[in-house]
């Protein structure tokens, strides 16, 4: 076995690649006061608030961490379909992002709700809509990855909805909560280490 070491100002996670080689087969989904909006072209600051809301306990940070031209050239491809889930009042709660650049694959980049509806089976909902709005004419696979980070029901979700587990790295990146992109106390099951004097 080996060790090691991460800096003390760096996060590490185990991150799992996930495909699904075949579409499933419908099933029944359950009604809920959720809807979906499709967000053509979103405005940018919009989407990092959203992104923000939902991933923050997750260490989300990537799109936060890119520059406008950067983020501009992702979330305004023709070929990526971004939805905001909206709660009964139209308040933005959750995101599904869809990527159809690599042809024949859909990936699903982001899939999030906010963190004061875990718990309430709105994930499974979340989880069909994706498997409805991916598998689309000319998809072949959808694949998918999550980290160590991340809720620790998401793998298990995956793998209910027929993905299977293909690839695994390390990743370690600068701590987001000290290079402030995202506020000290988030993730608080992520310890941010304390170096020696």
């Amino acid at each position: 076995m080996t060790l090691i070491p991460v800096n003390a100002r760096d996060v590490a996670t185990v991150v799992t690649y996930l495909e699904l080689r075949r579409r499933p087969k419908p099933s029944p989904v359950q009604a809920t006061p959720l809807r979906m909006e499709k967000w053509s072209q979103p405005e940018l600051e919009k989407y990092r608030v959203l992104f923000k809301r939902i991933g923050e306990p997750w260490l989300w940070f990537s799109r936060l961490a890119m520059g406008n031209h950067e983020l501009t050239s992702i979330i305004h491809d023709p070929l990526v379909d971004i939805y905001a889930v909206l709660d009964p009042k139209g308040i933005e709660v959750g995101i599904l992002e869809l990527d159809f650049r690599d042809e024949g694959r859909c990936e699903i980049a982001f899939l999030g709700l906010v963190p004061q509806l875990a718990g309430q089976g709105f994930g499974r909902w979340l989880m069909a809509q994706a498997m409805t709005y991916g598998w689309r004419k000319g998809v072949t696979h959808m694949t998918v990855n999550t980290c160590s980070l991340d809720d620790p029901r998401a793998l298990a979700t995956y793998a209910q909805n027929g993905f299977a587990a293909v690839g695994r790295t390390i990743q370690t990146f600068p701590d987001p909560r000290l290079t402030g992109l995202l506020a000290p106390d988030a993730a608080p099951h992520v310890p941010i280490l304390k170096t020696p004097r």
